[in-house]
C-alpha cells in the first residue's frame, strides 16, 4: 500500500536541521532518523548530505 506524504516537497526548518544535526551526531540510524522528523528517509539523506552529515545506515 502507497503512503501518503503530507510533507511531500516542503522546506526544511531551521528546527528539523538542528533536529538532524543532534540525532545524526548521536549515532541514530537514517530510518530513526526519518521516523522521528516525519520525512522521507530520501529526505533526510538528501539534506544529511547537503549539511555534510554522516548518518547510520543500520542501528
Amino acid at each position: 500500500m502507497a503512503e501518503n506524504f503530507a510533507r511531500h516537497r516542503q522546506p526544511w526548518k531551521q528546527e528539523e536541521i538542528q533536529k538532524l544535526h543532534l540525532l545524526a551526531g548521536k549515532g541514530m540510524a537514517l530510518k530513526a532518523i526519518a521516523k522521528a522528523l516525519t520525512r522521507t528517509e530520501e529526505s533526510v539523506k538528501d539534506r544529511a548530505k547537503q549539511d555534510g552529515l554522516k548518518i547510520s545506515k543500520l542501528r
